[in-house]
């Protein structure tokens, strides 16, 4: 239960500015081709639907691509239970194959949601992103960012490798430091720039969620609801963005 919670809080902040963004994207669609119902998304290492089922249940149309078989099969289930089996397709491939599995310029949103720090080149992800997003399109990232680890292994007491994440290129803290890479604010917005991206909003994600106790927000009342509204209230402010554990950005293409 209170894990649930704390994930609840962990996605409201994005889900809620992602529906935004297609909700822009549904509008200019139907004043272009108003018979068209829906949007055509594509979920770049979407695993089991988590974003894409409750996307299908709203009438979008989401092709999910993802290497993992056993994802994609409880993707199935879950869509099948939902009764959105024909509005969702699971196809195995990574962000290389994009272009070719999804088809170029075929969508009108992509989410690509903690798969930029695991693939073997993101600057060729982000061009492949972009090949198969039609004009205008939305593009919904997810980062881990680099400033949120120096600080946890900092406050955990581990400051060696607090020093080594701040200074290394790919934000890890050390060899056995299980995520590949990290991202700044500065050094990822200049990369979807050199993509052909329009950064429109950035927010912080998980600023407070992570640090928070567990016994708190489990038995507080009202705490889980408090707790998402002081991440909704800091998810824009520089200072709090800055050390949040992951980044959300909307961007155009």
């Amino acid at each position: 239960m209170v894990e649930r919670r704390r994930r609840s809080v962990r996605t409201a902040l994005v889900g809620e500015a992602l529906r935004a963004a297609l909700a822009g994207r549904e509008q200019t669609d139907h004043a272009t081709e108003p018979e068209r119902a829906g949007l055509d998304i594509v979920d770049l290492g979407g695993g089991t639907g988590g974003f894409a089922v409750p996307l299908a249940v709203e009438g979008h149309r989401v092709t999910v691509v993802d290497p993992s078989p056993d994802a994609l099969a409880s993707l199935e289930r879950r869509a099948r239970d939902e009764g959105v089996s024909e509005l969702i397709r699971g196809v195995q491939g990574d962000a290389a194959e994009l272009p070719g599995l999804a088809g170029e310029s075929s969508a009108d949103a992509v989410l690509c949601h903690g798969v930029l720090e695991v693939v073997d080149d993101p600057v060729q992800a982000l061009q492949a992103m972009a090949s198969v997003l039609r004009e205008g399109g939305v593009l919904s990232l997810l980062v881990a960012q680099r400033n949120a680890v120096v600080l946890a292994r900092a406050l955990a007491g581990h400051l060696a490798e607090a020093r080594i994440a701040l200074q290394d290129p790919d934000g890890r803290w050390g060899a056995t430091d299980p995520m590949p890479r990290r991202f700044d604010e500065a050094g990822i917005t200049g990369q979807l720039a050199d993509a052909g991206f329009k950064v429109q909003t950035v927010h912080g994600v998980r600023t407070f969620a992570d640090l928070v106790p567990s016994a708190f927000v489990d038995s507080e009342p009202g705490a889980a609801d408090s707790l998402a509204e002081l991440e909704r209230a800091a998810s824009r402010h520089p200072a709090f963005r800055a050390l949040a554990t992951q980044l959300h950005i909307l961007a155009t293409h």
